[in-house]
């Protein structure tokens, strides 16, 4: 390449795990550095938003935006680096589906505020003070950023041109979509990169026997067989509503998969998806029984939906 790509990384609402995944790529990112600058990593690299803000626009290459927007800042700074970027990268399953930050659209922001703030064993008795977005400090407006009522998954906000998901992406995957970006090898705008379009059940080497369930476990009620379908063997797992392309990381080691990939090409609602396929496996055509055989499962919305009520058909909780 004649010239270095010039990239940003940024972290929205999410852990940090995504930009540790940039990381456990290894000597890989000595190969990044090599062909790129990186001119904004608030954990790596000392850039500021005001450097950011006077760049050309369309000056950076590309970004990687991982987690979702949850307050005015993230919101800010997705816009600002979607103005200065040519590609904008979705990096992991919180900016492609709003993640685990998107459970809190099941909640409202004034519950949320009460819990953190104020019925906290952590907080002195009698407090109520909560967050305010301006606060007078010794005569001068202190402004934190505003937080959202909901979790809003990146391409809510701005355009955005691939998804790379996982919670956190695999590395394999990551240098994948690094080389392609470096050697302009992407496939068309809006597609889902360092996945697969068929579900994680398909390359599962569990062996699945059609096999219908009494019963539901948590993983520890049970010691499941190490060769057969976690699912045909009462642990609910979401491997047939998921996309491929982790590595089946999980369910090979005894776990079963949580869905932090997404939803398999075409599917419209991960969560639906998962509860067609609960449904087919119960061994009950009684009502009553069918209750009792779904009361083993853990909560469901909170499972099903863990990656993506941002991206679902509820979007979140009714409120009047």
């Amino acid at each position: 390449m004649a010239e270095k790509l010039q990239i940003a990384i940024y972290w929205g609402a999410a852990c940090g795990g995504c930009d540790v995944s940039l990381l456990d790529t290894n000597e890989f990112i000595l190969d990044v550095a090599a062909v790129a600058d990186i001119r904004l990593w608030p954990i790596a690299v000392d850039g500021k938003y005001k450097d950011v803000e006077a760049m050309e626009d369309g000056e950076l290459d590309l970004t990687i935006f991982n987690g979702g927007v949850r307050n005015s800042e993230n919101e800010h700074i997705a816009q600002l680096l979607r103005r200065k970027s040519k590609m904008l990268i979705a990096y992991g399953a919180c900016a492609y589906m709003g993640g685990i930050p998107g459970l809190a659209n099941l909640t409202s922001r004034e519950k949320i505020f009460d819990t953190a703030y104020v019925h906290n064993a952590s907080i002195e008795a009698g407090s109520r003070t909560v967050p305010q977005p301006e606060t007078q400090v010794d005569g001068k407006v202190l402004d934190i950023p505003r937080f959202y009522r909901r979790v809003y998954r990146l391409d809510q906000v701005v355009d955005v041109d691939y998804y790379l998901p996982g919670c956190p992406p695999q590395p394999d995957q990551v240098k994948g979509a690094i080389l392609a970006v470096v050697k302009g090898e992407l496939p068309a705008k809006g597609s889902v990169v360092g996945a697969f379009e068929h579900a994680l059940c398909e390359d599962c080497p569990r062996t699945r026997n059609e096999k219908k369930i009494k019963r539901f476990y948590r993983p520890w009620e049970i010691m499941a067989d190490p060769d057969t379908c976690l699912l045909e063997q009462g642990v609910l797992c979401a491997g047939v509503a998921t996309r491929s392309g982790c590595g089946v990381r999980c369910p090979k080691s005894g776990i079963p998969c949580r869905g932090c990939y997404g939803p398999v090409a075409g599917v419209v609602d991960q969560g639906a998806k998962l509860a067609s396929a609960v449904a087919s496996i119960v061994d009950s055509k009684d009502p009553e029984e069918i209750q009792g055989i779904l009361a083993g499962l853990p909560d469901f919305t909170s499972f099903a939906y863990r990656y993506g009520v941002a991206s679902s058909l509820l979007q979140r909780s009714y409120r009047p």
